[in-house]
């Protein structure tokens, strides 16, 4: 996974963590869904780079 990689799916997932957190503090569900939404897309944005990174080394390409 590159280094812009990397950071841009840890910025998604912050993101998707303040929204949970903004979500909680004023009950808005569907701003708390959102967030845990886009922390559930950055995690297997993550996981599928990761199958590459480790692919890479097996493979070595």
């Amino acid at each position: 996974m590159s280094l812009g990689d990397k950071i841009k799916n840890a910025a998604e997932e912050a993101v998707g963590k303040a929204k949970e957190g903004i979500g909680n503090l004023t009950n808005n569900e569907s701003l708390k869904a959102e967030g845990q939404a886009d922390q559930a897309e950055a995690n297997a944005k993550q996981a599928g780079e990761k199958v590459k990174d480790t692919a890479k080394d097996v493979f070595g390409s």
